[in-house]
């Protein structure tokens, strides 16, 4: 027996991303059901969600097997959509659902066209070993197809910037509304001004972790904490191999992470064009600035040399180097309350509020 009219799809709870944070929000406040791809046990606790609660049940430990399990339960496992009224989407794969919907509201909240698929596609491709590209190029062209026709499906694209309303434009040719991720602002707050930076950006190639500690490593009286954990990290690890100024934590509970925040200088995030980000925002809101790559979301979070300092795109490690000397810590406390004020734009009641009008 379903328990509300609205029903979210989620790809899958792999790890505690802003994805998922905003999925969780999403359900509590709208008291929506549930339905995701499967669950990591280093995700989220889904037991303290009210709605009913649906695993597609695709895991598993080959990725590729994986990602076709997960391909083939949202196309063919979801054929219950036809009981809610409203579906919303989340994710590049939960959107494949839409065929079992063809009565009622389909609203898709789209953090990114597939990047692989589109504007990172040569970088994603030459990242491949040579005897498995083949494998991508195929697949690729498959999903894409596949992706192309389900985005068609819906009333409603909901894109998470203006940055990401673009690329929906540019490689889709579709309109969207944009509506900012929420932030937890309440749950960060400023505690102190320790003795280091921090890095809380996934450990993946396109967050660029690696020109941080390059940084880093030519500025050893400089303190950087990197909390956060990857498919990049050994490599990371042994780029900072020996250098005493450097730490990494692995991914740490939410408490560990808002003191962390609450309590550094600033925090660093350079991805390249990213989609959103919402670690800017959770740093804003501790009232710490931000040292971020000019370019792509963090155009529409943190502003210049009020509640950060924006490198030029595709920085240097001796741009972040300079930009570490501008936002020294005195500069840095007096940005404290512009940094404040900005985080509540992007709060969870404003949000929600943009979302239920989406809806109705």
């Amino acid at each position: 027996m379903k328990s509300s009219d609205t029903i979210i799809l989620h790809d899958a709870f792999a790890f505690k991303g802003g994805g998922e944070r905003l999925v969780l929000t999403l359900c509590r406040e709208l008291e929506a059901d549930l339905a995701f791809g499967y669950i990591k046990k280093n995700s989220f606790d889904l037991n303290e969600l009210t709605g009913r609660l649906i695993d597609l049940k695709s895991k598993s430990s080959l990725p590729l097997w994986r990602t076709l399990k997960r391909l083939q339960a949202f196309y063919k496992g979801t054929k219950f959509l036809s009981d809610y009224k409203n579906v919303i989407y989340s994710g590049q794969n939960s959107i494949l659902a839409a065929a079992n919907h063809p009565k009622g509201k389909n609203i898709y909240y789209c953090f990114t066209p597939p990047r692989s698929i589109y504007d990172l596609k040569n970088t994603h491709l030459a990242s491949q070993p040579i005897s498995s590209k083949l494998v991508h190029v195929l697949y690729n062209s498959l999903f894409q197809l596949l992706y192309e026709n389900a985005i068609h499906k819906m009333d409603i694209i909901v894109a998470d910037s203006k940055n990401v309303q673009n690329r929906i434009q540019k490689f889709l040719g579709l309109k969207s509304t944009v509506i900012y991720p929420p932030c937890d602002i309440e749950n960060f707050r400023w505690v102190s001004q320790g003795n280091y930076y921090l890095s809380t950006a996934r450990l993946t190639k396109y967050k660029r972790v690696d020109l941080i500690i390059k940084a880093f490593s030519k500025f050893p009286e400089k303190q950087l904490i990197v909390s956060s954990s990857g498919p990049e990290e050994s490599y990371l690890k042994q780029l900072a191999e020996g250098f005493k100024n450097i730490q990494f934590t692995g991914d740490v509970n939410e408490k560990k992470l808002q003191q962390l925040i609450g309590n550094a200088i600033a925090t660093i995030y350079i991805p390249k064009d990213e989609d959103f980000g919402i670690s800017p925002v959770e740093s804003m809101a501790a009232g710490k600035p931000v040292i971020g790559a000019g370019e792509g979301g963090l155009l529409e979070t943190v502003i210049h040399r009020e509640t950060g300092w924006l490198t030029p795109p595709d920085p240097s490690p001796k741009d972040l180097i300079q930009a570490i000397k501008k936002i020294n810590p005195k500069q840095v406390l007096s940005m404290r309350s512009a940094c404040e004020k900005r985080a509540k734009i992007f709060c969870t009641k404003n949000f929600i509020n943009n979302m239920r009008q989406v809806i109705s």
